[in-house]
């Protein structure tokens, strides 16, 4: 090839560089539970989210959160965390809701709906991409990772989730009894590493267990409350090579 036709290549490929989609990154949790006769179709509408990511010009960021209250019913869940069951009484503070209820979604911390609603699942999903987002990253470092948030004009408090990728269970009693169950991006351990303030960048490096390096990490950075979430990250701890920072 001449050198005159790599030049007008070379232009060529950065102006496709330049045309690429931004891809905004939006946080989907889901409250189930496998003692909850109504969970089963909103864990397999949170799987073909993040599975098949339909909505164009969004990474969703699945998060699902199996709640205890429903442990006194006949099936103790596997899965399932007190601090779940308190993260989700203070989003229904934040939304006005009395009864906090199973499946319920959570996109982005502003919008509430039945978690088997798919149609107000892609629509909430694409309204949540609109929104301005915190550029997050989360690096994979030698013993755990990094999470690096650059300033912008909204601050909040930092958190990181690790996430079983999948799992099933053989649920043995309770409503669900004799039924298999599928579960993707199951939350194992939520904590707030710090917070930033706006105009402000925040980078923390984070360890991790041994058994944590075979999850995913999400990182998001959410106002107070809980309440809207300002931007998130993921990574897959296991195929992420770790590097110098």
């Amino acid at each position: 090839m001449k050198r005159t036709g790599i030049v007008i290549l070379s232009i060529a490929m950065a102006g496709v560089a330049q045309q690429a989609p931004v891809v905004k990154p939006v946080l989907v949790e889901l409250f189930t539970s496998e003692g909850c006769s109504s969970c089963p179709p909103a864990d397999a509408l949170l799987a073909r989210l993040d599975q098949f990511q339909p909505v164009s010009g969004v990474e969703i960021v699945a998060l699902e959160e199996h709640v205890d209250y429903w442990n006194h019913d006949g099936w103790t869940d596997p899965f399932s965390s007190a601090q779940f069951s308190r993260r989700q009484e203070r989003y229904g503070e934040q939304f006005g809701i009395s009864d906090v209820y199973t499946p319920q979604m959570v996109v982005d911390g502003f919008r509430q709906l039945n978690g088997s609603d798919s149609r107000g699942a892609v629509s909430a999903i694409g309204a949540a991409a609109r929104a301005e987002k915190l550029a997050v990253r989360i690096l994979r470092s030698a013993g755990g990772v990094r999470v690096e948030v650059d300033s912008g004009s909204h601050g909040g408090d930092v958190f990181l989730a690790v996430a079983q990728k999948a799992a099933s269970s053989q649920v043995l009693r309770g409503e669900n009894q004799g039924r298999s169950l599928r579960h993707v991006a199951i939350v194992r351990s939520l904590s707030q590493i710090g917070s930033v303030k706006s105009r402000a960048g925040f980078a923390k490096d984070v360890p991790l267990t041994s058994g944590e390096f075979e999850y995913r990490a999400i990182a998001f950075v959410q106002d107070s409350g809980p309440g809207r979430v300002r931007g998130a990250a993921l990574l897959n701890v296991a195929t992420a090579a770790a590097g110098n920072h």
